[in-house]
């Protein structure tokens, strides 16, 4: 699994109309790709949980979201596992289909409401969504669980 985490003052989602938004918290673009198992959701749940990327009253980022009680959207992004190695044209064969990708990015979102306790906002999966953002820092990370070590 590939994440991009985007600190926000907020952010939404539409198709066609908007469908989720948040105010303080992160914007997470997740893509799957088909060796993604529960063992990923794991870490990687923990992991953003855990991320401290909110300023401390410091103002150093010191502080993870549940300090914050930050609100978390995920959006669903096929695009994160392109291939850009030959040509000009993205491959996307790296990316799991959907039949794979959206048990796993459903639980990816249960898994972190059941750690926050809090709703988790979402897009809609394979749906032509529009992202709006306010890009707080701006605070853009990536992560990936298959270069945990």
């Amino acid at each position: 699994m590939r994440i991009v985490i985007q600190r926000v003052s907020e952010a939404s989602v539409s198709v066609k109309q908007q469908i989720a938004s948040i105010g303080t918290g992160m914007l997470i673009l997740l893509g799957i790709e088909p060796t993604d198992s529960e063992e990923d959701i794991e870490w990687l749940t923990n992991k953003v949980l855990q991320l401290r990327i909110f300023d401390d009253e410091k103002g150093v980022m010191n502080r993870p979201i549940g300090d914050v009680d930050g609100d978390i959207l995920v959006v669903s992004q096929f695009t994160l596992h392109a291939s850009t190695r030959k040509g000009n044209r993205p491959s996307y064969i790296r990316a799991a289909r959907p039949e794979q990708a959206i048990p796993l990015y459903e639980q990816f979102c249960s898994e972190l409401e059941r750690k926050t306790g809090k709703e988790i906002a979402t897009g809609e999966f394979g749906a032509d969504m529009k992202v709006a953002l306010i890009n707080d820092g701006p605070v853009t990370i990536l992560i990936d669980s298959k270069l945990r070590e």
